[in-house]
């Protein structure tokens, strides 16, 4: 059998949210694989590199041309047999660099029944019968809109925007604030499933308004958050500044002119990530990337049911009635790395504070370390796993060798990994970053919740 290091070629898509030439990170991850032959045109934009076996945009061996899924079910040895049985001879995970200038819709991704049931009733925007948990790490500054927001915070701002009062409708923005009031933080069972029916209440009223209804109402809202400024929005909730929250609705009407979305920001937490740190999203959760580069990995799949922010398909009536309606601040949401215990650091790479952190989500299909080298000559060697894994660089450079083979990565070199195959790591600069996605089964939740 061959040596399973594979470097691969990776198709680059070009939504027009994503940001422009050589500024997109998915552009010149894509450029620097030569058989790409892209030339990055400097006005057009470039928005997600995928690395994976999705039909959508398979990724190749760089060298013959194959299709990654292809060799995988060629060799079921390269994912396991355990794993090309669990997940038909596909890649269990979708692994993406995504640049975004402009916001994404707001959007969720459906459960495995779920997506099941769409795929059967509507291939054409439901494009696989699979769900789709992701997870997100910033490699730049990003923000964007995630979850539900603490309750109170909710309420604060119907009470303190009018234009978004009115449009979920007095009655039920009063419904609203007096189900969760006295207990909007409870623990309770009973209260957490009185307080996710009131809020579904208010988010549906607000989804089901026309479109010229919102146009007229988003015009007093702009206008309110460019005369009031740090006092918009009662000087906005404990998370966001008045100040803060003026200036998105602003930017967001500046991209998508009277939509719902901005509206929606009111009910959703909005976040910041600064570079290394990340958030898991389950499905069913609402969300919104709004701005800046990022590594996402996810179930492989495409489903997504969106509801604002976009000029494509839209699916109202699925989203309100699959949301889950939790509801939590954002730290909450935001993930915890930790140190990865299956790796061995060399001198070089401890006198220099070199790491390898684990991102670990709490399904199966996927995990990432993200490695940083910092100093030439830093090694890292990452024992066999009983899976695939995918890697790329994303500053600096390096090798990776495999048994005999050594192959040398820069940014935006993109290797696949084999089961059971020990890997080493080394820097040949100062700096040498690299993310490797991986599955590896174990005592982890599935599809299903169980484990």
């Amino acid at each position: 059998m061959q040596v399973p290091l594979i470097r691969l070629q990776c198709g680059v898509n070009t939504y027009e949210w994503g940001k422009v030439g050589l500024q997109s990170a998915a552009a010149r991850f894509a450029a620097a694989t030569p058989s790409n032959k892209l030339s990055v045109e400097s006005e057009k934009p470039y928005s997600e590199l995928w690395m994976g076996t999705h039909p959508s945009l398979p990724s190749k061996d760089d060298e013959t041309q194959r299709t990654l899924l292809d060799l995988l079910q060629d060799n079921q040895a390269l994912m396991s047999q355990e794993i090309s049985k669990r997940y038909g001879q596909k890649l269990p995970f979708l692994f993406k660099v995504l640049s975004i200038k402009k916001a994404l819709s707001i959007q969720a991704h459906p459960n495995k029944k779920l997506a099941e049931q769409l795929h059967a009733k509507d291939p054409k925007n439901y494009p696989d019968d699979n769900h789709k948990p992701e997870m997100t790490i910033a490699i730049t500054p990003f923000d964007g809109l995630c979850g539900f927001r603490p309750l109170k915070e909710i309420s604060h701002f119907l009470s303190t925007v009018p234009s978004l009062r009115k449009l979920v409708g007095e009655p039920i923005a009063k419904d609203f604030e007096d189900s969760i009031r006295g207990h909007d933080a409870s623990d309770l069972e009973v209260d957490v499933e009185k307080n996710k029916k009131a809020l579904q209440a208010a988010f549906s009223a607000l989804m089901k308004n026309d479109k010229s209804t919102v146009a007229s109402a988003a015009k007093d809202l702009v206008a309110s958050a460019e005369k009031d400024e740090e006092n918009f929005a009662g000087g906005g909730g404990p998370t966001n500044g008045g100040k803060e929250l003026a200036d998105l609705v602003v930017r967001l009407n500046s991209q998508f002119q009277g939509d719902i979305g901005l509206f929606v920001l009111f009910f959703l937490n909005y976040v910041k990530l600064e570079v290394g740190e990340a958030m898991f999203l389950k499905a069913d959760d609402i969300h919104a990337y709004l701005s800046g580069d990022i590594m996402e990995c996810m179930a492989s799949s495409d489903n997504v049911v969106r509801a604002g922010f976009t000029p494509k398909f839209q699916d109202i009536p699925t989203l309100i009635t699959m949301l889950t309606y939790s509801y939590a601040p954002i730290n909450e949401q935001k993930m915890h790395p930790v140190d990865y215990p299956y790796v061995t650091l060399n001198r070089t790479a401890y006198s220099s504070s070199s790491s390898a952190i684990l991102y670990d989500p709490p399904i199966e299909e996927f995990s990432v370390v993200k490695t940083d080298l910092k100093e030439k000559g830093a090694k890292a060697t990452f024992e066999a796993i009983a899976g695939p894994s995918i890697l790329i660089c994303t500053n600096g450079e390096g090798t990776i060798k495999v048994g005999p083979k050594s192959e040398e990565m820069k940014e935006g070199y993109v290797f696949f990994l084999g089961a059971t195959a020990e890997c080493v790591l080394e820097s040949q600069a100062d700096e040498f970053t690299t993310f490797k996605a991986f599955c590896e089964l174990g005592e982890k939740e599935t599809a299903n919740g169980t484990k």
